[in-house]
């Protein structure tokens, strides 16, 4: 097959995304026919230029998910990417670990294929323009710059929550994400931290083409807000170099190759 085209002829640039509330993932399979189990696709007529992983942490969010597939899906097929998507789901009812999840997440989908591009997925965040490319930079990217929850603008300058993507080897120059950030809140500024030690800068794409809109749910039970953040993050510059990929320990419960999406399911202690 030739290669894709460096920029894909199916692009639409703003979407107009509305939260269907009947969405069932029998309805969003036959919307993708095209999609392998385990939430597999490459482009039908040529060969993707990009190979992405779309890692998303979870637990009791269904209704979030189907909305995230449905809209993610086709954007990801309209930019001629070869991806996969690889749902991390947490066992138990300890406290929710969204880093922990997203190390998980890494380390299981390059067992399985040699990812080029990884990107780290809140399940709530919904793309709003297809010109933003779910590929990798020479530096790792913010893709999330403007969420409608805080008006569509960065809340602050070092921001690197929601939706971010970094090369695995980005990834393991910094070690991965930080394992013990327990609850909501402080596991994105270490990372940013991280990269920032490493000597790296974060790139963004425009306030116009970053666009995302958040599905609005309270607070999860289980997520609540994580009190020694801030101690934490004061230590990142001690502790990175030990706590991250090289440190991560956690029980592979299931693995199931879901028409949609692999979903991976983990116990990671408490």
């Amino acid at each position: 097959l030739p290669y894709c085209p460096h920029t894909s002829p199916y692009l639409a640039g703003p979407l107009r995304v509305s939260f269907p509330g009947d969405l069932t993932m029998e309805m969003i399979a036959r919307r993708n026919p095209y999609v392998r189990p385990g939430g597999k696709y490459k482009p039908p007529d040529c060969e993707s230029l990009s190979h992405t992983a779309v890692i998303v942490p979870h637990r009791n969010r269904e209704q979030h998910l189907k909305q995230l597939l449905y809209y993610l899906r086709p954007f990801l097929q309209r930019q001629q990417l070869h991806y996969g998507i690889y749902v991390i789901h947490q066992a138990g009812n300890a406290t929710f670990n969204r880093a922990k999840l997203l190390n998980v997440g890494f380390k299981e989908a390059m067992r399985e294929a040699d990812w080029r591009c990884v990107y780290y997925h809140d399940v709530d965040l919904i793309p709003e323009n297809d010109r933003n490319l779910y590929v990798c930079d020479a530096s790792p990217k913010h893709a999330s710059i403007a969420m409608d929850k805080f008006g569509y603008k960065l809340p602050y300058r070092g921001y690197f929550g929601g939706v971010s993507a970094l090369t695995p080897d980005q990834y393991m120059k910094i070690n991965g994400f930080p394992n013990n950030y327990w609850g909501w809140g402080g596991e994105d500024d270490d990372i940013a931290t991280r990269i920032q030690l490493n000597g790296m800068l974060i790139v963004r794409p425009s306030v116009q083409v970053g666009r995302y809109k958040m599905i609005k749910h309270k607070h999860d039970k289980g997520n609540e807000e994580n009190p020694k953040r801030f101690n934490m993050l004061a230590k990142t510059r001690r502790t990175w170099q030990h706590d991250g990929m090289n440190a991560l320990e956690y029980t592979l419960v299931k693995r199931e190759h879901r028409p949609m999406y692999s979903n991976i399911t983990v116990t990671i202690g408490s």
